[in-house]
């Protein structure tokens, strides 16, 4: 997930997006708890796409308060 393509979803999709993955991030984390996760890395790719989301999203919120 590039930052270009989150830049061209609107304020909505972005907040669809970031809930989508912190339940993603929810699942990952109760896998790992439970040994049945085996590509732990999931979790950084998970932080990391959660973080860039908010960043755009946090962006878009500025631009509109100017």
């Amino acid at each position: 997930m590039n930052a270009s393509e989150l830049r061209e979803k609107t304020l909505d999709q972005l907040n669809e997006l970031l809930f989508s993955l912190r339940e993603e991030q929810f699942r990952l984390r109760l896998q790992h708890t439970t040994e049945q996760l085996g590509q732990t890395h999931l979790l950084g790719l998970n932080k990391k796409d959660i973080a860039r989301v908010k960043t755009v999203r946090d962006e878009k919120v500025g631009d509109r308060s100017s």
